[in-house]
């Protein structure tokens, strides 16, 4: 009823429904695959517990279950499952001793982080700017990624024989967790109400040219097109244990994500900048039909690809 009253504050009309758990687990599975170490591990598992929702149905058949199993142990054996069903869903690792990013990057306004941690800190926001635009993250604020910081300090001289001034002073530490990715992966571009943008794209460090390293790291991947078809293949397996798996918007799906490697591929040989990726026109690289065999019952996709480039815009482009 609220996105039919309100569409343009409620629904996401370019990603598939109740799929979020395999998006984020997907996202977990594009950062294993290119070496980012943004995301904590998330695999897709199925658990029961108490605590879940279940109907009542469920919980009264489980109740059921148990008794009779007690009370009659050689009926009981025969019972395929005796306690709550399980439900699938995402598992996250837990990350410690992060905070929001909105409260680091606030406090680093008035208090600069130094050379050496600013220059880590920027290739590992990189390395987040990579993760989102691969997958079109449609809900990535400053407010659900995470960043861990020691700031600098002082070691008791006590505590080390090591007279030099370095010995004196703990370097501090920074680093990104990217969690909350299971709004991503959409089977087309955002063209109705709302653009969904990458509200990274408006802080300093997004105006830095993409750093030398972060080219190394996934330049050479990127540009494999055998590569890109395997992170594909990856997601399509993991996709296809939903319920709901419709191959041909799978298929959608990729075409979205290839055409953001094309974009980002490009954006990396021509030293851009993230927020001139973001500029960048959306792209679709669609995957060309082709038969195999002589009737319509044998087809498969073939191995042609064309690109396109999205023609319509979503209303807002802010939001």
């Amino acid at each position: 009823m609220h996105k039919i009253c309100c569409p343009c504050c409620f629904g996401r009309s370019c990603l598939v429904p109740n799929q979020g758990y395999l998006s984020e687990a997907g996202a977990s599975l594009v950062d294993t695959k290119l070496h980012l170490s943004v995301v904590p591990k998330t695999k897709v598992v199925k658990l029961a517990s108490e605590t879940f929702n279940y109907t009542r149905f469920d919980r009264e058949k489980t109740r059921a279950k148990k008794i009779v199993s007690e009370r009659f142990p050689n009926v009981g054996r025969h019972f395929h499952r005796i306690g709550l069903p399980r439900k699938v869903g995402s598992f996250q690792t837990f990350v410690e001793s992060y905070k929001d990013a909105d409260f680091y990057l606030r406090r680093f306004e008035s208090e600069p982080l130094p050379a050496d941690l600013a220059g880590n800190f920027q290739r590992r926001f990189e390395r987040l700017v990579l993760l989102d635009y691969i997958i079109r993250n449609t809900d990535r604020g400053n407010d659900n990624w995470l960043i861990k910081y020691q700031k600098p300090d002082l070691v008791d001289s006590q505590d080390t024989n090591d007279i030099t001034d370095w010995g004196l002073v703990n370097r501090g530490s920074i680093d990104v967790a990217a969690i909350d990715n299971g709004l991503a992966f959409p089977f087309k571009h955002p063209d109705s109400w709302r653009a969904y943008p990458y509200h990274w794209a408006w802080l300093p460090w997004a105006k830095q040219p993409f750093s030398n390293e972060t080219k190394e790291l996934v330049l050479p991947l990127l540009s494999d097109m055998n590569f890109v078809q395997e992170l594909c293949d990856d997601l399509y397996n993991l996709f296809k244990t939903d319920k709901g798996f419709d191959r041909h918007v799978c298929e959608r799906q990729m075409s979205v994500m290839r055409g953001q490697i094309l974009n980002l591929t490009q954006a990396l040989r021509d030293n851009k900048s993230p927020v001139q990726l973001v500029q960048m026109p959306a792209v679709i690289v669609e995957r060309s039909k082709g038969r195999v065999g002589t009737t319509a019952r044998f087809r498969s996709f073939s191995d042609t690809f064309t690109q396109s480039f999205q023609e319509k815009s979503p209303f807002f482009s802010w939001c």
